[in-house]
Parts: structure tokens; sequence; C-alpha cells
């Protein structure tokens, strides 16, 4: 029998390999508050896009930096306490628009259209007859 010859791995072992990965995205202070005021009006999409980032780096950072998910969270529920308190405030001064709205999201209330079929007399009244 011949003898198989092993081919030398050209893969580099971790230990000698030289070449470091990319560099983590990191935000600063200033883009933190900055992402904190644009959460009123940006979804993470838009945020990722105005950032020059991948909606997937923009998770990254956010597992990373526990403070840049906070104030995506804080940003948007401020922007909701806002306008919920104008709507109620709105509601309040006798909007009926404000106070309907109010109502069908919070207090679960329907608009329901109620119809009746009436059925003709010549059809209530019909009358058979022996042949």
């Amino acid at each position: 029998m011949t003898e198989v010859k092993k081919r030398k791995s050209r893969a580099i072992p971790k230990e000698d390999h030289k070449k470091p990965g990319r560099v983590p995205v990191k935000f600063s202070e200033e883009q933190i508050a900055e992402l904190k005021t644009l959460a009123a009006v940006l979804n993470k999409e838009q945020l990722a896009d105005y950032f020059g980032v991948s909606h997937v780096t923009l998770k990254a950072i956010e597992d990373r930096q526990p403070d840049v998910s906070f104030a995506y969270k804080y940003g948007k529920a401020r922007a909701i306490a806002s306008i919920a308190g104008n709507l109620i405030n709105q509601a309040k001064s006798g909007n009926t628009s404000a106070q309907i709205f109010y109502l069908k999201t919070q207090a679960g209330w329907k608009e329901t259209v109620r119809t009746e079929t009436i059925e003709s007399d010549k059809a209530s009244n019909r009358h058979f007859v022996d042949e």
C-alpha cells in the first residue's frame, strides 16, 4: 500500500492570528443624547440610517451599551406621554374628536351600525289557499 501524505493546513491557528477584527462601534455621550431626542420621531431602522450604521449594528450597540437602549426607550416614552397628555387636555376641554378617540383606544369603545331588516307587508301577509 502507498502511504497518503497529509496536507498541511493553510488556516492560521488562532494564537498566531495577527489580523484583528472590526473595531466595535461605540456611541459617544453626545450621540446618545441625540438618539434620545430623535427616538420621539424615528424608529430604530431610521435611527440606524441617521447614524450611518445597519440596524444589526445598532442592536449590537444597544447590547454593548445599555445606556443607548435606555435612551431610546426613554425618548420614545417621553414623546408618547407628551402627546397623550395633550390628547387628554383636548378631551377635557370639550374636543369631541379627542374624547371619542381616547375612549375608543383606552376604554374599548366601538362604533357599531345597527341594521334592521323589515319584511314587506306582502311577504308577511301571505294567505295560502287550498285547491
